[in-house]
């Protein structure tokens, strides 16, 4: 016969082994997720050329978000950011982020804010006049348990003046 340790090893290791396993399935299981988001450019404070030259831009921007959508029983907290994303002719992909926040529970997931750019918004040369671009709402989702994701909204249709400011 098997004796008590034993028997209590197994159904120890049993237990834990379902446990893992429905953590596991929890992780991979998403809710409805519809979160909204609305930018807008009120102004361009500045649009200058550096004299080192690079292009610079200052934009103030309102920033509407819902993503309480994002958060469920295992969400920590969503990192969300903005960025510029633009083409030139070294890159297919120019990405600058303009405002970034962690958000740490629902009831901060909607949220209104009027702001300047909080990080610079520089191009490594002259690309920036009459340049297309989008705004991007980025988010990752930190769970408590299980793999992080993270999806964008792409907002087009900006594009900045031909003449220095």
């Amino acid at each position: 016969m098997h004796s008590f340790g034993y028997r209590a090893n197994s159904l120890l290791t049993f237990a834990v082994t379902i446990l893992a396993f429905m953590c596991a399935i929890v992780s991979f299981s998403f809710s409805n997720q519809t979160p909204s988001a609305q930018i807008q450019i009120l102004n361009i404070n500045w649009f200058q050329k550096q004299p080192h030259g690079n292009d610079e831009v200052s934009l103030t921007l309102n920033i509407t978000a819902d993503l309480q959508s994002l958060f469920t029983w295992n969400t920590k907290q969503v990192f969300a950011f903005v960025a510029a994303e633009y083409k030139t002719s070294k890159n297919s992909l120019n990405q600058v982020s303009l405002w970034d926040a962690i958000i740490p529970e629902k009831e901060h997931a909607k949220f209104w804010i009027q702001i300047s750019n909080k990080y610079r918004f520089i191009d490594q040369g002259y690309n920036l006049r009459r340049k297309d671009f989008n705004l991007t709402l980025h988010w990752h989702v930190m769970p408590k348990t299980g793999k992080m994701f993270a999806d964008k909204i792409v907002m087009s249709g900006y594009s900045l003046p031909d003449a220095y400011r």
